[in-house]
């Protein structure tokens, strides 16, 4: 299999017009005791994959799996870009305990979880769940009515595990979700996913 160069990897993550790369967001546990065993591998790799096909990576600049996921990206000399709940660097480190690590931006939103994750969310062109607890849940949430599409990392633990069993009971999402247990098919995915959304919604406004 021939492995492609970066500028080949770049053009999967490029928007209609190709002006902009796609933004993924990484959401996870902050608190990995939930997770799958191997979830800092995981995280790694995804952060990694994005990276290497492409895209930019987004956080909420916080501890585990988007920190792994951070670290992946960096590995590679990929974008990376956290929403910070906190409203300087200094809240940041000292109030919310939380790393400046691998980021090459973080942006301090002021505004707590709850609202950082908002941001975070409506910032990001596609989301993926790897394991998490009841913040990763919120993110969720927030990019499903919003109609992001997702990755769900299958097996990861926690929230992620717990997607496909509620939406199969009767509900039929709108949004784009879509599943995979290996890192790199599931950015592959969700990349072809935020494709296929961005082309029905540049149709739509071109009906109007």
């Amino acid at each position: 299999m021939v492995k492609k160069n970066k500028k080949e990897s770049a053009k999967n993550c490029k928007g209609l017009l190709g002006d902009h790369r796609y933004k993924i967001c990484v959401s996870g546990a902050a608190d990995m005791s939930c997770c799958s065993p191997n979830i800092k591998e995981l995280g790694e790799a995804l952060g990694r994959e994005i990276a290497e096909q492409g895209c930019v990576l987004l956080t909420g600049a916080t501890t585990g799996v988007p920190y792994w996921a951070t670290k992946g990206a960096k590995s590679v000399g990929g974008v990376s870009i956290g929403f910070s709940p906190a409203g300087s660097r200094r809240e940041h480190v000292s109030t919310y305990k939380l790393p400046t690590e691998y980021c090459d931006l973080i942006v301090y939103t002021g505004f707590d979880y709850v609202g950082r994750d908002l941001i975070l969310t409506k910032s990001a062109d596609g989301m993926i769940i790897a394991c998490g607890r009841t913040g990763t849940l919120h993110e969720f949430t927030v990019a499903f009515e919003t109609r992001t599409p997702v990755g769900v990392l299958q097996g990861s633990g926690g929230t992620a595990d717990l997607i496909e069993p509620v939406l199969s009971k009767g509900y039929r999402p709108k949004t784009k979700i879509v599943y995979d247990t290996d890192p790199k098919k599931l950015v592959e995915k969700l990349i072809k996913a935020i494709a296929a959304d961005q082309r029905k919604t540049s149709k739509e406004r071109s009906a109007i």
